[in-house]
């Protein structure tokens, strides 16, 4: 008898002790275990992409160890993580686990629009806090844990087509696009829409293929045989320096409008820069602005990485300041659960204005758009100016 009490004893201590081993391995699951908050960031730190993706993690980093030498984020310290998507969408959904993993709270990404578009599914069934510096696709963001820095594809191309026929740039335009790319044929469809109503004649609309992005000449030839005065192109910068460089060799000199993916044609490694004379492009950032903020960031970024930033990190690092205004505005702590945090975070976005790099009194609806003027800038004598 005494045995069997001993044994029900002991039988009883391990089933409590289970217990409570359960219940704090439950709240582990649904809290942070440190006293800091952790984001995470993705994007293409190797591959074709890779030039904004380093630039947004250096981005993050910056403003993560400034905010942490000023004291955190509501008096909390951040540790930062970032993970290599190679600007794959598979990749990205892994590189998304591996940081939950870690312990992520908050996620600022991804970079590029078909890997982000593929994680918000997953930061939307997690209810997880997600602001992407540089996703322009509409669907990026399409679901109410998730917001942006930079604008939309179809407000990039309503803005350019705006500004081309408000400046009296070019009334025959010629546009070159990737059909296969979502960020640019969403870019296309929005501009041929507003050039319309501004009374633009679009002259030429040539597309191009992810397989068919190296030789150019059908679709040149087709925009100088129509007579184009300016070209539209809502591409990457890879795919934008064959272009010029191609249309020159054929005698071909119009004038030349992009969007943000143009931005880093100037640092493509062999490329011929007088190409880029004159061409214009949207852009939320110059390195070359003369206001203070943006002279203090472009000197610790070159301090800090050896390299001059470009918009894509300008954007990043304006989403970390974002987070921290959102966060103190909502109070949230690193102890709460990642779904609490998330929903504070939805509200308190719709609240906030903030100075930043990339825009002036940026505000944020709950579809999670941000408001804030276009720039555009020139390519003069090998750098970029303000128009």
């Amino acid at each position: 008898m005494k045995l069997w009490k001993k044994a029900l004893s002991l039988t009883l201590v391990s089933a409590l002790a289970f217990t409570m081993t359960a219940c704090g391995t439950s709240k582990k699951e649904t809290s942070s275990s440190t006293d800091t908050f952790k984001i995470g960031g993705i994007g293409p730190t190797t591959g074709d992409a890779a030039i904004y993706g380093t630039a947004v993690k250096n981005g993050i980093q910056l403003a993560v160890d400034e905010i942490n030498a000023n004291g955190g984020i509501g008096g909390k310290k951040i540790e930062y993580k970032f993970e290599d998507d190679q600007s794959d969408a598979e990749k990205s959904v892994n590189a998304y686990n591996s940081l939950k993993d870690w312990g992520m709270q908050m996620l600022v990404g991804t970079v590029t629009s078909n890997p982000c578009t593929a994680v918000v599914e997953n930061t939307h069934n997690d209810n997880l806090f997600q602001l992407t510096p540089s996703a322009t696709a509409v669907e990026s963001i399409q679901y109410d844990n998730a917001f942006r820095m930079c604008f939309s594809d179809p407000n990039q191309g309503l803005a350019s087509a705006d500004y081309i026929a408000d400046k009296k740039i070019a009334t025959k335009v010629a546009v070159i696009y990737n059909s296969s790319d979502p960020y640019s044929s969403g870019i296309y469809q929005k501009f041929a829409e507003e050039a319309k109503a501004k009374k633009l004649d679009i002259v030429a609309a040539e597309a191009f293929t992810a397989d068919s992005k190296t030789d150019f000449s059908v679709q040149i030839q087709k925009a100088q045989s129509a007579g184009a005065e300016l070209v539209f192109l809502p591409i990457y910068y890879q795919e934008a320096s064959l272009i010029l460089a191609q249309a020159k060799k054929a005698g071909f000199t119009p004038k030349y409008f992009g969007c943000d993916g143009m931005d880093g044609i100037l640092a493509l490694k062999g490329f011929d820069k007088s190409l880029a004379e004159n061409l214009m492009f949207l852009t939320p950032f110059t390195a070359d602005a003369k206001d203070d903020a943006t002279q203090k960031f472009v000197k610790s970024y070159k301090e800090k990485f050896n390299d001059t930033p470009i918009q894509f990190a300008a954007d990043a690092y304006d989403c970390v300041y974002t987070i921290k205004e959102a966060a103190e505005k909502a109070k949230i702590t690193p102890d709460q659960s990642i779904s609490d945090i998330c929903d504070a975070l939805k509200k308190s976005m719709t609240e906030i204005k903030i100075d930043a790099l990339t825009g002036k009194q940026i505000t944020w609806s709950a579809d999670g758009e941000p408001s804030k003027e276009p720039t555009v800038v020139v390519v003069k004598n090998g750098s970029y100016a303000v128009q």
